[in-house]
C-alpha cells in the first residue's frame, strides 16, 4: 500500500481485524469489489472463504458464530446476491446468533433510477436486521458504522447489516477530524455478567426446594453453565431434559438425563414432564409448547439473559433475568437439598427404560436399513474431540434419540428456522474454525441435494490445507422427504404426495470421488460399523451414502401422543389400501415401535 492511496474499503478490513475477524464468507460481485480488493491487499490475515452460493455463505457465518463464538461475517454483492443471504440471516436471527453482513450496493448517483440490480436493501433487510441496519453514505461514517454493527449483533444476538455503495468503497480513507458531525468510535464490546436479584433467587429457591418432583429444561442458553446445571440438579434431585439446541450441554450418560423434549424427543422426557411438579427452564425458548407440563401442573422458574424470553413459551411463577451460570450458583446456595429419594429413583427408572427402548428400536429390521441403527452405530466411532453439524429433516430425529455426544463435543443445527441445507455449510465453518478437529455432517438426501452437492466443491477445494483431514459427510439416503411425508400422515391424515416427496437417486459417493474425495455407499448387506470406521480412517474427507428406510416412523413419545397415533395408523391403513408403496411396511414398523414402547416404557 506504500504507493497506493488507502480507501474506505481498507479501513473496513482493518476494522474487521480489530474486531478479531479471521474469516469472511461470501461470493464476489461488482457491487462489493472494493472490499474484496482490500481483502486481497490486506496483510491482516482475514481469509475470504468462497461459497458456491450466498445462502450457504450466510449459513457458514452462522456456523462460525455458533462453533467459535464471536461474530460471523458474510459478504455479498447487491441485488440477487443480497436476496440470497436472507435465509441464512434469518437462521441467525431465530437462533439468536450474532452475524454481520456487508452488502454492496449500486453507486449513490444511480439509486432511485431503477438501475440494474438496484433493489431497496433497507426494506429487504428491515425485519431480519431489525437490531441494526445502516447504509454508508460518506467515508467518514467508517469505522463508526462497522463498530455499531458488531456491537448491535453481539448485544442483541442477531444479524446486523451494513450497506456499502460501490463508489463509497473506493473513496479515500477519511482522517476523521475532531469536529461537529463526526462520531468517533472504537472496536470494543463488554458483556456484563448479570445475576438475578437476591430476593428473586430466594423466591425461586424456595419454590424449587419445596418441590417433590423437580425437572429442568436446558437450552442453548446453558452453554456456559454445564457444571452449574449438574450441581443444582444433583442438589435438588431433579431430572434434566434438554431442548434440541440444548442437547450438547448435558451429558446424556448421567442417570437422571432424560434426553431431548418435543415431537422428536424421548419417552423419558415425556414421562418426566407428565409427572413433575416443578420446572426450571434454563436458557430455552423451545417452541414445542404442547410437550411442556400441563398448565397449572408444575410451578415454573425460568432463567434467561434476555428478559423478553421469560414467560415466552410457558406460564412462569418466578422469572430470573440473568446469566445462567451465576444465577444457578445462587440457586444452589439458597435452595434446600432434596430429602426424598423417591423421585430420583423414578427418574432413573424411566431413563433406564428409555435406553432399553432406544436400543430395541434401533434393532427393528427395516428395508434396507433402520436409520436409527445407522445413527446409533456412530456412538462407537465418534471421536471425543469431534464437532457435529446437523442438517434438517428426519436425520434430526435419529440424532436426538440415538446419538450420545461426548462431553465437550458441539453440535449445531438450524434449530428454530429449521432450514434444510445448513449441514455442510455448518460443517465447513466447524472445520475452518478448528481445522485440527474432526467433523461429521449428518444429512438427509433432501438437504444434500439442496445445498450439499454444491458445497462439496468447497470441501474439495480446501481440505488439503487442514492439518486433520477427517471430515465425514453421512447422507441418510432414503429417496424421500421423509419428515414431511410423516407430517402429512400425522397432521393432515393424508398419504404423501409422491410428486412432491420422492427424491431422485443420486450417487453421492461417486460424486465425492469425482471431486477427489473418498466415497462409499453403505447398502443393506454392508456393515455400517465398519463403514463408519473406514470413513474416520480415510486420509481425506469422506462421503458415506447410507441407504435407509423412509418408512421408519417419526412418532412423538407415546406419553404425549394423544390421538395422533390412531390418526397416523388410520392414514397408513388408507394409504396401504390404495397401494401406497411404503404404507404396509410403515404399519409394521409403527406397530413394532408402539409394542416396544408399551412393553418397556410402561406407557
Amino acid at each position: 500500500m506504500a504507493d497506493q492511496q488507502r480507501t474506505v474499503s481498507d479501513a473496513i478490513v482493518d476494522r474487521l481485524v480489530e474486531w478479531g475477524v479471521s474469516r469472511v464468507y461470501g461470493y464476489s460481485g461488482d457491487g462489493i469489489n472494493g472490499v474484496l480488493d482490500a481483502l486481497r491487499r490486506s496483510e491482516g490475515g482475514v481469509d475470504f472463504v468462497q461459497a458456491r452460493h450466498e445462502e450457504n455463505a450466510a449459513f457458514m457465518a452462522v456456523g462460525e458464530a455458533k462453533y467459535a463464538g464471536g461474530v460471523g461475517v458474510v459478504l455479498s454483492t447487491q441485488g440477487p446476491g443480497a436476496v440470497h443471504l436472507l435465509n441464512g440471516l434469518y437462521d441467525a436471527r431465530l437462533d439468536h446468533v450474532p452475524v454481520v453482513a456487508l452488502i454492496g450496493q449500486q453507486h449513490r448517483s444511480v439509486l432511485g433510477s431503477g438501475y440494474m440490480q438496484e433493489i431497496d436493501l433497507r426494506t429487504l433487510f428491515s425485519d431480519v436486521a431489525a437490531s441494526y441496519i445502516a447504509e454508508v453514505s460518506t467515508a467518514e461514517q467508517v469505522p463508526m458504522v462497522i463498530d455499531r454493527a458488531f456491537r448491535a449483533a453481539l448485544a442483541s444476538r442477531s444479524p446486523a447489516v451494513v450497506i456499502l455503495p460501490h463508489d463509497v468503497q473506493s473513496e479515500p480513507e477519511p482522517e476523521h477530524p475532531h469536529e461537529h458531525g463526526i462520531v468517533p468510535s472504537a472496536a470494543t464490546f463488554d458483556r456484563p455478567i448479570v445475576r438475578a436479584v437476591d430476593d428473586r433467587i430466594a423466591e425461586a429457591a424456595a419454590l424449587l426446594g419445596a418441590a417433590r418432583r423437580p425437572a429442568f429444561l436446558v437450552g442453548q442458553g446453558a452453554a456456559g453453565a454445564v457444571d452449574e446445571v449438574v450441581a443444582l440438579a444433583e442438589h435438588l434431585g431433579a431430572a434434566v431434559i434438554t431442548s434440541l439446541l440444548g442437547k450438547p450441554y448435558v451429558d446424556e450418560r448421567l442417570p437422571y438425563a432424560a434426553g431431548t423434549m418435543g415431537h422428536l424427543g424421548t419417552t423419558a422426557s415425556a414421562q418426566v414432564f407428565a409427572e413433575c411438579d416443578a420446572l426450571l427452564i434454563v436458557g430455552s425458548n423451545d417452541p414445542w409448547t404442547e410437550f411442556y407440563p400441563q398448565p397449572g401442573q408444575a410451578k415454573t422458574v425460568q432463567i434467561d439473559i434476555d428478559p423478553r424470553m421469560i414467560g415466552n413459551r410457558s406460564a412462569v411463577d418466578v422469572g430470573l433475568a440473568g446469566d445462567a451460570a451465576a444465577t444457578l450458583r445462587g440457586l444452589r446456595e439458597a435452595a434446600a437439598p432434596a430429602s426424598d429419594p423417591a423421585w430420583g429413583e423414578r427418574v432413573r427408572d424411566v431413563v433406564r427404560r428409555w435406553r432399553d427402548i432406544s436400543a430395541e428400536r434401533a434393532a427393528v429390521e427395516a428395508e434396507p436399513r433402520n436409520p436409527e441403527a445407522a445413527m446409533r452405530a456412530l456412538n462407537e466411532h465418534l471421536p471425543a474431540d469431534a464437532r457435529v453439524a446437523l442438517d434438517v429433516g428426519s436425520v434430526v430425529y435419529w440424532y436426538a434419540r440415538q446419538l450420545i455426544l461426548p462431553p465437550g463435543v458441539p453440535a449445531h443445527v438450524s434449530g428454530t428456522l429449521a432450514s434444510m441445507g445448513c449441514g455442510i455449510p455448518y460443517g465447513l465453518a466447524a472445520k475452518l474454525t478448528a481445522p485440527d478437529r474432526p467433523v461429521v455432517v449428518l444429512s438427509g438426501d433432501g438437504g444434500m441435494q439442496m445445498t450439499g452437492l454444491a458445497e462439496l466443491v468447497t470441501v474439495a477445494s480446501r481440505w488439503q490445507r487442514w492439518p486433520d483431514p477427517r471430515f465425514v459427510i453421512a447422507v441418510f439416503d432414503n429417496r424421500d422427504l421423509a419428515e414431511v411425508s410423516w407430517e402429512q400422515r400425522e397432521m393432515e391424515g393424508s398419504p404423501p404426495f409422491e410428486a412432491s416427496q420422492a427424491l431422485p437417486a443420486v450417487p453421492y459417493e461417486e460424486y465425492a470421488r469425482v471431486l477427489g474425495l473418498a466415497g462409499e455407499r453403505v447398502s443393506a448387506a454392508d456393515d455400517v460399523d465398519a463403514a463408519w470406521q473406514r470413513a474416520w480412517a480415510a486420509d481425506r474427507p469422506c462421503v458415506l451414502a447410507i441407504e435407509t428406510d423412509p418408512a421408519t416412523p417419526m412418532l412423538p413419545p407415546l406419553a404425549a401422543a394423544g390421538d395422533k397415533l390412531e390418526q397416523m395408523r388410520s392414514s397408513l391403513e388408507a394409504e396401504a389400501a390404495e397401494g401406497g408403496p411404503q404404507a404396509a411396511r410403515a404399519l409394521r414398523l409403527l406397530d413394532a415401535y408402539v409394542e416396544i414402547e408399551e412393553r418397556l416404557g410402561g406407557v
